[in-house]
Formats: C-alpha cells, structure tokens, sequence
C-alpha cells in the first residue's frame, strides 16, 4: 500500500512530458526560481497550492509553445507582479528596501554620539572638583 501510494505522489509531479530533456530542464530551473503568491517563501515545484499547480501547468504550456525562460518569467512577472520572481529588478521601490536601514543605522549613530558626555578640559574638572568639595562641606 505504501508503495502505491508513493508512486501516486511521484506520478503527480512527473506528470508533464517534454519533447526534450532540455525543455523538462527548463522547467524544472523555472518552477525553481518561481515564488508561489500564497504560499509566500515557496518555489511553485514545492507548492501544493492550487495557484502553484495553475503555475507550473502554464510554465509547462509556455515551454511548449517554444517560449524562452526569459519569456516564461516575463509572462509570470506580467501576470503575478515582480514578486513572483526570486530575483527582482532593481527599481526605486527595492532600492529604498536597502536604504532605509541604512539611513536609519546613520541617524542613530549621530544621535548616540551627539548625547555623548561631552569631554572635560583640566581646567574645568579642576573647578568640579572644588565644587563638589564644597558641597561635602556643606552636607557636614
């Protein structure tokens, strides 16, 4: 029964033909570097989601066709936004994603600095400390 039922779930996943191992090669890097929409973190060949299922069956259909990889991720990037793709392009939204944390590590460095004690010159921790004597004398 094991048996069977594992071979269910192998014949699932392989249920695509190729006219080419190239072709399933294609596929398989495709389905890799494509990010499921529900499942948020997950590749499409890993997901059991029916969105990752309609995925994978229109990258095979796109293979098909005689489209490119570049192809079959700019239809999917069309069609499901720049999300979908592992490798998104750098624009001024996914620049800001790397800036922020640095403008905000550079604004705290200035302000932990600028609370700093400040530092005493000779002359003047020279004046505290007869300050602070007189204030012991006073307590006395």
């Amino acid at each position: 029964m094991l048996l069977f039922v594992s071979s269910l779930s192998w014949a699932a996943q392989s249920s695509y033909e190729f006219d080419s191992d190239a072709q399933r090669e294609s596929f398989n890097r495709l389905t890799a570097v494509l990010r499921c929409p529900m499942c948020q973190n997950q590749n499409i060949a890993d997901s059991d989601a029916m969105i990752a299922h309609d995925m994978r069956r229109k990258v095979h259909q796109l293979l098909q066709d005689g489209k490119t990889e570049d192809e079959v991720i700019a239809y999917m990037k069309a069609r499901y936004g720049d999300f979908v793709y592992y490798e998104p392009p750098v624009t001024i939204g996914t620049i800001w994603l790397w800036l922020i944390p640095l403008i905000f590590i550079a604004c705290a460095t200035i302000i932990v600095v600028k609370r700093r004690k400040p530092q005493v010159s000779a002359d003047m921790a020279e004046q505290l400390a007869k300050a602070d004597e007189i204030l012991r004398q006073d307590k006395s």
